[in-house]
């Protein structure tokens, strides 16, 4: 027979305070106090009273029976589920059931069937019996219900990214997809105890084909209990299912990069400084600024290229980074200087939202005998080519900012190189910081009098060699010369050739 679910709680909670017996009255129960003589049971009224009270005090939703519990969890949309499972072991258990998350599927992702009679599609949903959606795993269905959502996601993500710049070789619409499945980046910071930091992007600035990320504030761990830190990619774990996406719901995290903070300050990593911060390098693409007064974290700065930056941004874990898929090479035993032509080049110089250089170079090559200790040798600018010296426009400098305090460090910024190869495909792909350091040679130019500076980059697939001079007249850096060195491992390992000067 059934019983009415009020009458069940408050049996449930009034405890063992009160002694009530249940009668039957037109189909409903209703709770009658058992009568007793009048000195025991004012006696027992007023022990009823003190127990209610205490009972009430500590009255927690976690003493509700499990079934009550899976009722009301089977209101709660996805997002509100993920968070509860979090409390505790037990309210993991409930909200990983299987009969909730199997019907969250159903109505989300409905069957489609096609009548063929009406030439229309039909929405059903998919209707298994309670045994069968129980009989599997435990979390089962709750599993499926979020990697389905996140390839729904990703197929309206890919949409985005399908037309190409056709100066860049790059994603096209790579800032509205960044912005479309709400991704942000987090630094975590651990220290010897194993101890994790969090801490949450501020500030972003998007570029021609990179993207900068800002942290800063005023509650940074001491720089000197820090073992490493960790760039990391965060979206939403059911984008589309939460409004207004916060920090503290439900996100997938992806690990781009790790950095080892031991011995910071000892190695050779300071690129620049001003009267308040220094700043240092950490490789690949981070930079930290450090307070001269303290020697403290200041802020961090993170510099992303646009290549591949939504995959390693969303399909890694905490722990492992996404590998980039095996270029497959295609052979040419026609072309001689097979993959020593045809290159592009597209680079762009920037920091604080300021552009200093944006340019592309078409029709790239490298001679047989520019081969040498292991590079491709491509000149993109000639130093006694006038017609090709471009200036740098602007204050250079790294502009930085805290909460309270800003500055700018000269002759710092972040550089973005695109190489592409004769197909239009991205080659070699980096943002990094770099600094221009002065240079004991002397210009030799006529038409560039003033003194010389150098820029050097170098990782596994090349080098970059830059030469500015300042003209003091007009206040400004030329370049006069970029030159590309490509590791032939790299262009053997690309184009399958067997180039080995």
């Amino acid at each position: 027979m059934a019983m009415g679910r009020g009458w069940v709680l408050r049996q449930h909670w009034a405890g063992a305070g009160s002694d009530m017996r249940a009668s039957k009255r037109s189909g409903t129960f209703t709770a009658v106090p058992l009568k007793m003589p009048g000195t025991q049971n004012v006696h027992i009224q007023r022990q009823c009273h003190k127990s209610s009270a205490a009972s009430t005090s500590c009255l927690c939703i976690e003493s509700m029976p499990s079934e009550i519990l899976l009722k009301i969890l089977s209101y709660l949309d996805a997002v509100t589920l993920l968070c509860i499972g979090c409390v505790n072991r037990r309210f993991y258990n409930l909200a990983n059931d299987n009969v909730i998350w199997f019907k969250k599927y159903s109505n989300s992702f409905p069957c489609k069937i096609l009548n063929w009679k009406t030439e229309s599609i039909e929405t059903t949903t998919v209707s298994l019996s309670h045994a069968t959606v129980q009989e599997r795993k435990l979390g089962y269905w709750k599993k499926e219900y979020i990697m389905k959502h996140k390839a729904v996601t990703k197929t309206g993500i890919i949409q985005l990214l399908r037309p190409i710049n056709l100066y860049t070789g790059l994603p096209l619409k790579t800032k509205e997809a960044i912005k479309a499945s709400n991704l942000s980046w987090v630094v975590i910071l651990k220290d010897r105890k194993g101890k994790e930091h969090v801490v949450e992007q501020v500030d972003i600035t998007f570029n021609d084909t990179s993207v900068t990320v800002y942290w800063y504030g005023t509650s940074w761990p001491c720089l000197d209990t820090l073992s490493t830190l960790e760039l990391c990619g965060m979206t939403p774990l059911l984008l589309n299912r939460c409004k207004v996406p916060t920090k503290n719901g439900p996100r997938w995290c992806s690990l781009i990069a790790e950095y080892d903070l031991t011995n910071l300050t000892k190695a050779p990593t300071v690129i620049g400084s001003d009267s308040l911060v220094q700043l240092l390098h950490l490789d690949p693409g981070l930079l930290m600024g450090l307070w001269k007064e303290g020697n403290e974290i200041a802020f961090i700065v993170a510099s992303l290229h646009y290549h591949q930056i939504i995959e390693k941004s969303t399909l890694g874990s905490s722990t492992i980074r996404y590998v980039l898929p095996t270029h497959k090479p295609i052979l040419d035993d026609v072309d001689p200087e097979y993959g020593l032509h045809g290159y592009q080049l597209h680079i762009d110089m920037h920091s604080g939202g300021r552009s200093y250089l944006c340019s592309t170079f078409r029709n790239l090559f490298c001679r047989k005998d520019y081969i040498q200790n292991g590079y491709l040798k491509i000149i993109v600018i000639g130093l006694k080519d006038n017609a090709q010296h471009l200036p740098l426009i602007g204050k250079v400098g790294f502009f930085w900012k805290t909460s309270v305090l800003e500055g700018n460090i000269k002759n710092c910024y972040m550089m973005d190189i695109t190489v592409l190869d004769e197909t239009e495909k991205p080659f070699w792909c980096f943002s990094a910081p770099v600094y221009m350091k002065l240079s004991s040679k002397t210009s030799g130019l006529y038409d560039y009098m003033g003194h010389i500076y150098d820029i050097n980059y170098v990782d596994s697939d090349g080098k970059v060699h830059i030469e500015l001079v300042w003209m003091d007249n007009a206040k400004e850096y030329y370049i006069v010369n970029l030159i590309l060195y490509i590791s032939t491992k790299k262009v053997n390992s690309w184009y399958g050739t067997n180039y080995r000067y």
